[in-house]
């Protein structure tokens, strides 16, 4: 199956520009000179790295990003965590949400925390990279996924008070509370697009009603089928199938939907049917 190259003139969705998304957030587990190799071969001139250290009552350590920019797209990528290192704090409901960007509604602390440690620094830069007008991404896959969608809300309710052309997060958890979703949806309408691969236990936490997600759903069902739309009593026997698939698998069926390779296997399924 030949997968079209990735276009760095589109300014809308499709399903190969998500599918080159996903590789984008794949991107931020590299170090940077995997990171700059694969750019490097995708027709991105520039690359810059963001990484910054820090103490949460979390097991997570440190926020990396990477930004990298041509001619005519500029791409923000977050790196994600596996499942069981964030499994403890997205169930922790001790915590209080804390104000979201410009003060719209309320995000998860770790969130928060997360992305103001390398979000200025990552704005600078994209602003001074920007030099013909091009179009700004923002993708992450798990965590990544959570500081991709706050990033580009951050892009569009503080400086530079700009719409993003699009964000997209793969196996994202729930980020915010219903106020800033309803602000998040209304400005983000055909903007943001937030996949789900069948069971992936971490698109469940943390837990209602404190937090919500944001629309745009894309739902790989338990064959890789995407749905826009998947009703409740559908989604439920749709999962029940994906956990009769897997029921002797090594690993839970919501561990192993998150990884981001079954999120590329799910895309190139789909790209071969529509090929």
């Amino acid at each position: 199956m030949a997968i079209p190259a990735l276009d760095h003139s589109t300014t809308r969705y499709s399903l190969p520009h998500a599918y080159w998304m996903a590789q984008a957030a794949g991107l931020a587990v590299l170090d940077r000179a995997g990171i700059e190799d694969k750019a490097h071969a995708w027709g991105f001139d520039e690359v810059r790295h963001f990484e910054s250290t820090h103490q949460m009552p979390f097991l997570i350590e440190d926020t990396q990003a990477y930004t990298m920019a041509s001619d005519r797209m500029i791409v923000t990528g977050f790196r994600g965590t596996e499942v069981l290192k964030i499994y403890d704090w997205l169930t922790d409901v001790s915590t209080p949400p804390v104000p979201g960007p410009a003060n719209k509604g309320f995000v998860h602390y770790g969130f928060h925390q997360a992305l103001r440690s390398v979000y200025p620094e990552i704005r600078d830069t994209i602003q001074g990279l920007r030099t013909n007008g091009q179009s700004v991404w923002f993708t992450g896959h798990s965590l990544g996924g959570a500081l991709a969608m706050l990033a580009g809300v951050c892009w569009y309710f503080e400086e530079p008070r700009q719409l993003p052309d699009g964000v997209y997060t793969f196996g994202q958890p729930r980020t915010c509370e219903r106020l800033l979703a309803a602000a998040h949806n209304t400005a983000f309408r055909d903007r943001c697009y937030r996949f789900v691969n069948n069971n992936d236990i971490v698109p469940q936490l943390p837990p209602e009603p404190a937090f919500t997600h944001v629309s745009a759903l894309r739902y790989f069902d338990a064959d890789g089928g995407l749905h826009e739309a998947m009703p409740l009593i559908a989604g439920l026997k749709d999962r029940a199938k994906g956990y009769r698939q897997d029921m002797f698998a090594p690993e839970t069926d919501g561990i192993k939907d998150h990884h981001l390779r079954n999120y590329l296997a799910a895309f190139e399924k789909n790209l071969a049917t529509t090929a």
